[in-house]
């Protein structure tokens, strides 16, 4: 799973495993979430396809935020 913070406050959960072949996202920068493998990228707000060759955005997943911690719902 990777969390990411859009904006102040507001956090979104999506699968950490590409779409595109299964590997592992290994980065949050710039607004995307970056697979090393071959080079896709996924919107941090909605975990849609920035940058291909993914074509299949990120699964979203469900979470609970309370005070500092954040867990899955």
């Amino acid at each position: 799973m990777v969390v990411t913070q859009p904006t102040a406050g507001e956090f979104k959960a999506f699968s950490a495993v590409c779409t595109h072949q299964g590997c592992l996202v290994n980065k949050v920068a710039d607004g995307t979430i970056d697979c090393p493998c071959h080079g896709s990228k996924y919107r941090i707000a909605d975990g849609s396809v920035a940058h291909g060759p993914a074509t299949r955005p990120l699964p979203a997943e469900e979470i609970i935020v309370s005070g500092e911690s954040i867990t899955l719902a």
